[in-house]
């Protein structure tokens, strides 16, 4: 059977940013206060016209151009987001359409924050059962149209963006996927969600009149959450295969705060140089943040061929994941 690689990378972030300074304008909240809880200076806000499926095609264009490629070449398109340009139809049959590529089916995967990794995980399968070639797996949210921004607890956290990557067949063994180790724990499912807008309650004047269409988050829970679950299952995922932490090249971590950053990798021994954080820039964009950070590693010189990658995340559901990967190019 072929080895699954990732083949190419795009991303896309729109022009608009919102920096804490404007922030505080709106909200109680100052610049100090969010960069010594969650690390974030900016984000990009998409403008009115710019839909999830906007920005996923933009990643998509640029990771297609990287390796070459046509759209119709793809056997496959999973786009990981929980801010689909509508219920249905699913935003990859609108990805699908915009790209031209009229060989691929394909499906939207709601897995929040996990979405990428449970992606590549995805994608990994179909590609290694010898019945795929090419999947490109798409994150993409725009977060900004579920934030209520006169909540402070939230409105610092998210941004919008999208990633692409490219996962398809090689013969090379040297390089490619190796190992995952994904989950989920309905237990959390309390703590961080969109209470309003689907079947349970769905669109009335209440529930908009109580902001329930809007994401609403127990930040402690979901911060002590994230923390242990991020760490158990990278550590697990590298024990299963006899890798040890100071093996690793680099760990790409879901972007979501800098201190459950920083707590995983302290658990785990990583330094500094073996961790790649930019929530700075991008702040949290949900399933964008993976391979956002993707590209700022290899842009860096942090992420090289050959080098040994670990994903990791934890999201609303709660769903938690960590991939393993020898990177191709």
């Amino acid at each position: 059977m072929p080895k699954a690689k990732i083949g190419a990378l795009g991303c896309y972030v729109p022009p608009g940013v919102l920096t804490n300074s404007d922030l505080e304008k709106m909200v109680d909240t100052n610049n100090r206060w969010i960069l010594e809880r969650t690390g974030i200076s900016e984000r990009h806000i998409a403008p009115a016209e710019m839909a999830t499926s906007d920005l996923a095609v933009n990643a998509a264009r640029e990771a297609l151009a990287q390796r070459g490629i046509q759209a119709s070449e793809l056997d496959a398109i999973i786009v990981c987001t929980v801010t689909p340009d509508m219920l249905f139809p699913a935003t990859a049959c609108l990805v699908q359409h915009q790209l031209g590529a009229k060989g691929a089916w394909g499906f939207d995967l709601v897995a929040a924050c996990s979405g990428f990794v449970y992606g590549l995980t995805t994608a990994a399968q179909l590609v290694a059962s010898g019945s795929h070639r090419k999947v490109l797996v798409i994150g993409a949210d725009t977060m900004s149209r579920i934030i209520d921004y006169t909540d402070r607890a939230t409105c610092i956290l998210f941004g919008d963006g999208a990633g692409a990557m490219l996962v398809e067949a090689s013969d090379d063994d040297s390089a490619g996927f190796i190992d995952f180790l994904n989950e989920i724990d309905g237990a959390g499912g309390a703590y961080l969600n969109m209470p309003a807008g689907g079947s349970r309650l769905p669109a009335s004047l209440e529930t908009v009149q109580k902001r329930l269409h809007y994401v609403h988050q127990d930040g402690q829970q979901v911060f002590k959450y994230a923390v242990r679950k991020m760490y158990d299952l990278c550590r697990n995922l590298l024990d299963k295969n006899g890798i040890r932490p100071q093996d690793l090249a680099l760990m790409i971590p879901h972007q979501a705060n800098r201190r459950i950053i920083e707590a995983t990798a302290e658990r785990l021994g990583l330094g500094p140089q073996q961790v790649i954080v930019n929530i700075d820039r991008y702040g949290n964009t949900t399933a964008g943040t993976i391979p956002l950070a993707t590209r700022d590693a290899i842009s860096e010189g942090k992420l090289k061929k050959g080098d040994l990658v670990l994903f990791a995340a934890v999201g609303a559901g709660y769903t938690a994941g960590a991939n393993l990967w020898r990177w191709a190019y």
